[in-house]
């Protein structure tokens, strides 16, 4: 009797250790700041007075969202690994998994969300007007 008791006892408390560890919130997820890396691929003047190409990858960690922004030129974004979810500026928000792409036009403001479980990245060719910044953020 006192060794199905004991058993019993421990079949409980591996249940309530369970349930414990079940009731922990998911990791919330990390701001843009901390969740987004650009690493410059390349950097190139088009030969005309006003224009250069700057092509870089993003990186995303899992539910990071970029901030609202736009850019001085035209992006074409291709998704390399991940889900990633984007809403441009009057349009309905479009879902792209690896080896999908998307034209985002001049001055449009977007975000771009990591909508999958683990690390997306997307492979971003701007054309853009020399001199202005890259990105300009959007309220």
């Amino acid at each position: 009797m006192r060794r199905h008791l004991n058993t019993l006892s421990a079949v409980a408390l591996a249940c309530l250790a369970g349930l414990a560890q079940a009731a922990q919130p998911a990791p919330a997820p990390q701001n843009w700041q901390q969740g987004l890396s650009r690493t410059d691929l390349v950097h190139q003047d088009l030969g005309t007075a006003d224009r250069e190409v700057i092509q870089a990858r993003v990186d995303f960690a899992p539910g990071v969202t970029s901030p609202r922004h736009a850019h001085p030129g035209v992006e074409v974004a291709y998704v390399v690994s991940g889900t990633f979810e984007y809403q441009l500026e009057g349009r309905d928000p479009v879902t792209l998994k690896a080896g999908d792409s998307l034209f985002i036009p001049a001055g449009v403001a977007h975000i771009a969300r990591n909508i999958g479980t683990d690390k997306g990245s997307e492979l971003a060719t701007y054309i853009v007007k020399k001199g202005e910044p890259l990105l300009i953020l959007k309220q």
